[in-house]
């Protein structure tokens, strides 16, 4: 089996509703993906999409992916797509860094290497069967008062995990966020605060000695020397998110005792391949891990929950779905969804997604000749 053509959509993933980060540092309103379609001498095609969170969140962005494809597709045109490790050192050499970009090629890789051998991409990542993964809801940044309406309304749905998102320089208006959502939070459900770097270190330690909470604290600064720092210094557990984009950033957060748990995010880290060693190392660690996507469509969520899916129950905390914040779905009536507050599995093989070209309009570019 060889690779014969890479074709790439771009789509404008419009929100329901703005979405703040960072203690309203962040305004989203539209995310940028790509679709990628590999085409195979066999007939098969397989499937990935990479979608950075706007061009805002970290370096990354979607016009820039395109690109990197661009440079990318002559090192794998002729390629068998099953041999995935030499996949990924071909897009190494041919583009050092930039491992966002490769997301969505090794994820179409991985999705035909299922369709090749008949089974789900869970199953390859070492499950017997597919765990049922519980999801978390994302709450935007707001009032005390705004950020309860938004958890009672996930509580709804279904969501008993929830993700909410603190920060910034008042540290006396977080301190009244954590505690407020801390006494508010329903019997039975869980959430952490998210400070997406929004911290320093002083402010830092200030709000979390200062709260009764002993919730998850995730990413409270920018750089991981700042959140080790932090966390030799504060009762709440740490989980880091942002500053972890290789395999060497996430064993110097484990020589440095700069957390307890991580998000894995296969956009970030160059897809599933890389994904796996990470979820792997922190299997080895003790490390608890949200397993979930930068963003994307369903077709994201599906191929990354499915490594969530293959994770010991011990190290596996909720993952988010983007796709429930979109208030457009390319792929409607496919791939993961939340179930009250649950998402399970089938034994489709490959990531159990397919787009229909027809729904993603002309591709932007066509690389290799035919399929």
């Amino acid at each position: 089996m060889r690779i014969s053509r890479i074709s790439v959509w771009q789509i404008d993933l419009p929100l329901s509703k703005p979405y703040w980060l960072s203690g309203g540092r962040l305004k989203f309103e539209t995310i940028d993906s790509t679709f990628v379609r590999i085409d195979t001498d066999e007939g098969l095609s397989g499937w990935g999409e990479g979608c950075p969170w706007g061009h805002t969140y970290l370096p990354a962005h979607g016009p820039g992916l395109r690109s990197a494809i661009e440079l990318l597709a002559p090192a794998l045109l002729g390629r068998d797509p099953r041999a995935l490790d030499d996949i990924n050192r071909a897009m190494d050499v041919q583009l050092p860094g930039h491992p966002y970009a490769k997301s969505p090629i090794d994820i179409a890789c991985w999705d035909l290497l299922g369709k090749a051998t008949g089974e789900p991409l869970w199953r390859i990542l070492g499950a017997e069967t597919p765990a049922r993964v519980a999801v978390n809801s994302s709450i935007s940044t707001g009032s005390p008062e705004e950020m309860i309406a938004l958890i009672h309304e996930a509580s709804a749905k279904g969501y008993r995990t929830h993700s909410a998102k603190v920060g910034g320089s008042d540290f006396a208006a977080d301190i009244e966020r954590i505690e407020a959502i801390s006494a508010a939070l329903p019997k039975g459900e869980q959430v952490t605060f998210d400070v997406n770097r929004a911290w320093t270190p002083g402010v830092a330690l200030q709000v979390l000695n200062a709260v009764s909470a002993r919730d998850w604290i995730e990413q409270p600064c920018e750089t991981l020397d700042q959140c080790a720092a932090v966390a030799k210094k504060v009762p709440q557990p740490i989980m880091l998110d942002e500053c972890l984009h290789t395999f060497q950033d996430h064993l110097q957060a484990w020589k440095s005792g700069a957390c307890q748990g991580v998000k894995v995010k296969p956009n970030r880290v160059g897809g599933l391949t890389k994904a796996r060693r990470i979820r792997d190392f922190g299997v080895s660690v003790g490390w608890q891990m949200h397993i979930e996507d930068t963003g994307g469509s369903a077709f994201a969520d599906t191929a990354t929950l499915h490594l969530a899916a293959s994770t010991p129950d011990p190290n596996r905390l909720a993952s988010w779905l983007c796709h429930a914040h979109l208030a457009t779905d390319p792929v409607a009536g496919q791939g993961a969804r939340n179930q009250d507050g649950y998402v399970t599995f089938s034994d489709v093989p490959g990531v159990g997604v397919t787009p229909d070209p027809l729904a993603l309009g002309q591709p932007v570019a066509v690389y290799g000749g035919r399929a």
